[in-house]
């Protein structure tokens, strides 16, 4: 009986736990619901379809906050995908979750960073955090690269996006 007893409390300890972080995230989702709808992934012709770097979308946060995740609109699903730059902006083709695509004029920076909400690195440089701004509101996408030759090249090429905008 003690044993029947123990097992039940703990799966009810369990039940209560997952609840709670269900709540939290719908929660988190109805104060962000505001958030306009993100910009449409441009269509692309089989000729035009750009392989971009393979890794993991770890999620989008508030801008200058790593913790704070964005829930709505996908933006806080973690997925593996591939990033790939083109002059248009970036997209996130994900496994499993929505396609991402951050117009080109909306980039505002680019870093490589240890973490944010999701995932944190050993390494200071292990994401490429790109900051850009949608709805008034600054926010941070991190993207976890499969291999670490790519990290610079990707920083790079989102930089010089960026500064091509802006001149």
């Amino acid at each position: 009986m003690k044993t029947f007893l123990g097992i039940a409390g703990t799966v009810l300890v369990i039940a209560a736990a997952y609840f709670g972080m269900y709540r939290g995230w719908r929660n988190r989702q109805a104060r962000q619901s505001e958030l306009a709808p993100l910009p449409e992934v441009p269509v692309q012709t089989s000729g035009d379809k750009t392989r971009g770097v393979e890794g993991v979308y770890v999620a989008t946060t508030s801008a200058g906050d790593w913790m704070d995740r964005i829930a709505v609109h996908e933006l806080g699903v973690r997925s593996t995908a591939d990033l790939a730059v083109s002059e248009a902006g970036l997209i996130f083709h994900r496994q499993g979750a929505a396609d991402v695509f951050i117009p080109a004029d909306h980039l505002t920076a680019v870093r490589t960073d240890r973490g944010i909400a999701g995932k944190v690195t050993a390494e200071k440089s292990g994401l490429v955090v790109v900051t850009w701004s949608h709805d008034g509101k600054e926010l941070d996408t991190g993207f976890r690269p499969r291999r670490k030759a790519d990290t610079a090249p990707l920083t790079e090429s989102i930089a010089t996006l960026i500064g091509a905008e802006q001149s």
